[in-house]
């Protein structure tokens, strides 16, 4: 029997995000996006995302008067800004086919409300498209991955304002009329749900700013803004770009239930639902009845424009990409039971499941059921675009990195993952690792917990060379590609 391969055409690679890699914050023109103002609580339990992500008016205001990059790491990151070429070189050395990244919308338009573009911006992207056009990869880019600019939080409320839509609008065609020889495949906004759970980076939003309002409605209202966006988005990239591919791009967290008790079962089917009315809305282009439904339970009043469901039914998106990195158990009771950190969860923990230093619980066959059911639900090509293990790496003595834990984690994915789509039938057009350089966690804004396939010589307070060095699963991952996933059964 012949070795098992992926599909020709299969586009290996991996992904990060501007406001966790790029750095240059104050540089080439650029404005201050939220994330800048994002700052690291490294007392706090990392298994707490919560305390991590919380934010204020005068969290913000602090962090406009303070230049600290190592209060606030997102202004750092892993340096790309000054070494895009040499991290290219890299990707490349490992056969990338694909590159996923985003556009910093502060580094295109500074306030977002501006009239005209940042050249130097748009300039620094083209250096970028050209440099992966040099290699030979191809970029995938979220149009916004949590980075708002910092003017629209705080003159216009962010997303929950109707005005945000068209500064969108005008940042979309920009970047697709500059990169429209360059850039075939996009998503519009990064796991778009994400804006129930840490509304502040999805959608520059502060609650203390909504005083008397139901926080829930602003929200939903913020999110359905949003929904007219990414239609649009998906609109103008179609008509500036033929042939070109616009997604949508949902944070996967798959439930089981924690018993076979009823009771249970339908609580991880409600679970399940919460997560996928965003990507229902995006795939079908108009809300579900469930969560219509939810909206006239909670009293929640989600002002349209006339036009709005037609543009939304008119321009839904052409595939489905999603970040898995765990699964979690739910129950119609915690009592009694033990919970651990997810991604941006807080859920029941598995007794039958590893987890990481952070609490994430690692579940191969996860990604196979997430898989089959995303597609099963949607009937659109897949594209897994963020996947990956935090760690702590240590440098031996002989500069090498020995990440051996990584590597397993990696494999098992892979296997599972070929599984779904030999075995199960799904179109899977591509997968790309998260954070496949070191960089800037989301979740705790922490340097140190680490992602990568290479290792950038930074910690937690932005201290280091930012020197590059390959990791032992650099060298698998190459292996893995150049045999098209045949090595990993040899």
């Amino acid at each position: 029997m012949p070795n098992r391969r992926f599909p020709e055409g299969f586009l290996w690679g991996g992904a990060t995000a501007a406001n966790q890699v790029e750095g240059g914050w104050n540089e080439g023109g650029k404005g201050i996006s939220v994330s800048d103002c994002a700052r690291h609580h490294l007392d706090v339990d990392v298994t707490d995302y919560r305390k991590h992500n919380e934010i204020t008016t005068r969290d913000v205001e602090e962090a406009l008067k303070s230049d600290d990059d190592s209060l606030y790491p997102k202004r750092h990151g892993s340096q790309f800004y000054h070494h895009y070429k040499e991290d290219i070189a890299m990707f490349a050395e490992m056969g990338f086919k694909v590159y996923r990244l985003s556009i910093a919308w502060s580094r295109i338009f500074p306030n977002g409300d501006d009239r005209e573009p940042n050249e130097e911006g748009l300039k620094f992207y083209d250096n970028v498209f050209d440099e992966c056009k040099k290699h030979g990869i191809e970029p995938l880019v979220t149009m916004s991955h949590y980075e708002p600019p910092i003017n629209l939080t705080l003159n216009y409320d962010g997303w929950y304002s109707r005005e945000v839509i068209g500064f969108f609008e005008n940042y979309v065609r920009t970047i697709c009329t500059r990169y429209r020889d360059k850039v075939r495949y996009w998503l519009t906004f990064n796991e778009v749900d994400s804006m129930i759970r840490h509304p502040y980076t999805t959608g520059g939003l502060i609650e203390d700013r909504f005083q008397g309002k139901l926080w829930e409605e602003v929200i939903f209202q913020a999110m359905h803004h949003q929904f007219v966006a990414s239609a649009l988005a998906t609109k103008i990239c179609h008509e500036i770009i033929p042939g070109s591919k616009v997604g949508c791009m949902l944070t996967k967290l798959t439930y089981y239930p924690y018993t076979c008790k009823p009771e249970d079962v339908l609580k991880s089917q409600q679970d399940m639902r919460a997560l996928y009315c965003y990507s229902d809305t995006q795939v079908f282009g108009e809300y579900p009845s469930y969560l219509l439904a939810r909206f006239r339970n909670k009293g929640i009043n989600i002002r349209k424009e006339p036009q709005d469901d037609e543009i939304m039914k008119s321009y839904p998106v052409d595939f489905v990409s999603f970040s898995y990195y765990m699964s979690s158990c739910t129950a119609a009771s915690t009592e009694g039971l033990d919970v651990t950190a997810g991604n941006t969860v807080i859920a029941i923990k598995n007794p039958y499941l590893p987890s990481s230093d952070w609490g994430w619980q690692i579940d191969p066959i996860g990604l196979r059921i997430s898989m089959v059911d995303l597609y099963d639900r949607y009937r659109k090509p897949l594209f897994i675009v963020e996947n990956g293990l935090g760690a702590r790496d240590t440098v031996n003595e002989d500069g090498t990195i020995d990440d051996q834990y990584r590597i397993d984690y990696f494999d098992a994915h892979f296997r599972t993952m070929l599984d779904a789509i030999e075995y199960d039938g799904v179109e899977c057009m591509g997968y790309t690792s998260w954070g496949c350089i070191d960089l800037v966690s989301e979740s705790t804004k922490q340097m140190s917990k680490r992602y990568g396939f290479i290792y950038v010589d930074c910690d937690d307070h932005g201290n280091g060379t930012y020197r590059r060095i390959p990791k032992k699963s650099f060298h698998w991952y190459k292996k893995v590609i150049e045999s098209n996933g045949e090595f990993l059964f040899r």
